[in-house]
């Protein structure tokens, strides 16, 4: 299997911001890669270089086979793109978008009204098809969106926040979406600070911080590496939470979370658990609650960076690429 996407030692500086310092990337044809990572770590910035937006400053990169920046033209008539903020035409109904876009592409007008037609029904917007986009529902605007950047019939997607300010219902529609997409083969890359988006459909992960990668791998293997189980613990008695977190800290040999009236705690080693179930009872210390579950893809976030995900908002990084754009 080839890779659809390559990168190697990519560098983009503004002014003295290092908005990338030496990223390295590879994406396998068919694959989804999940890019993580808290505002300003770089996300945006590797998107829009390997869509051709922006040069980088050191590096290089491939997509689809091709130089990003020798052979930009033949890298645009292969990829498509979807922001965090919907592109499309409000003025302009959901099929005259997309005729537009198909004829930008070098449709003839009845190719164009055909794939505009095929992609409406595919994306439930068939019975919307004749609405100006600014009647639309958000949801519907960001289906739009995802549909324009199918006209072409991309190899390689690049999905930029694509859910950001979408309610549950329409980013759980979106990612029906998604997966329909990898069924067919396409190749996507996927940022996003909604941890729950990562988990359910990249195949790889990245976590990006700082401009550089700092962790890799697939979900599973990166809550593995994170510390693959966490402990939860509930006393009965609010009096004992601060005890319970002493207890759970000498046995753990790290910091616990202290939230809601619960202890949390990463556990690479099970059988450490009952050496803190004894100290409770030798303190007299009863448990409402005590559990060992799977950590969780935000619990990995905080576990490599420091910090749980932000709310999603790269505003910073978006205005400084676009204005080198």
């Amino acid at each position: 299997m080839g890779y659809a996407i390559q990168a190697e030692g990519l560098a983009k500086r503004y002014g003295e911001t290092r908005a990338l310092d030496g990223v390295d990337l590879e994406v396998p044809q068919g694959r989804l890669l999940g890019v993580l990572g808290p505002n300003g770590a770089g996300k945006t910035t590797v998107v829009r270089i390997l869509a051709t937006l922006v040069r980088p400053d050191g590096g290089r990169a491939h997509v689809a086979g091709f130089d990003v920046v020798r052979q930009a033209h033949q890298v645009r008539t292969l990829i498509g793109l979807t922001g965090q903020y919907a592109a499309v035409d409000e003025t302009l109904t959901g099929a005259e978008n997309l005729v537009m876009i198909g004829r930008l592409l070098g449709l003839t007008r009845a190719e164009a009204r055909r794939r505009a037609g095929r992609l409406l029904g595919r994306f439930a917007l068939g019975e919307a098809g004749g609405r100006a986009a600014k009647t639309y529902s958000g949801g519907m605007r960001r289906r739009l969106d995802l549909a324009a950047s199918l006209v072409g019939r991309p190899q390689v997607l690049f999905l930029d926040e694509p859910t950001t300010g979408l309610d549950p219902r329409s980013r759980t529609e979106l990612w029906g979406v998604v997966r329909g997409l990898q069924d067919e083969g396409v190749t996507v890359l996927l940022t996003t600070q909604y941890l729950e988006e990562a988990d359910q459909l990249a195949n790889d992960i990245v976590v990006f911080d700082h401009g550089k990668v700092i962790a890799s791998g697939t979900p599973d293997g990166l809550k593995a590496a994170a510390g693959g189980q966490v402990l939860e613990v509930r006393p009965i008695e609010a009096a004992h939470l601060d005890l319970v977190r002493r207890v759970v800290a000498d046995v753990l040999d790290v910091t616990p979370e202290v939230s809601q009236g619960q202890v949390t705690a990463p556990v690479r080693d099970p059988a450490a658990v009952p050496a803190i179930v004894r100290r409770l009872d030798d303190l007299d210390v009863l448990a409402a609650e005590l559990s060992l579950r799977r950590a969780s893809l935000d619990e990995v976030f905080l576990a490599l960076t420091g910090h749980r995900a932000d709310v999603p908002d790269e505003a910073g990084e978006e205005q400084n690429a676009g204005a080198a754009a």
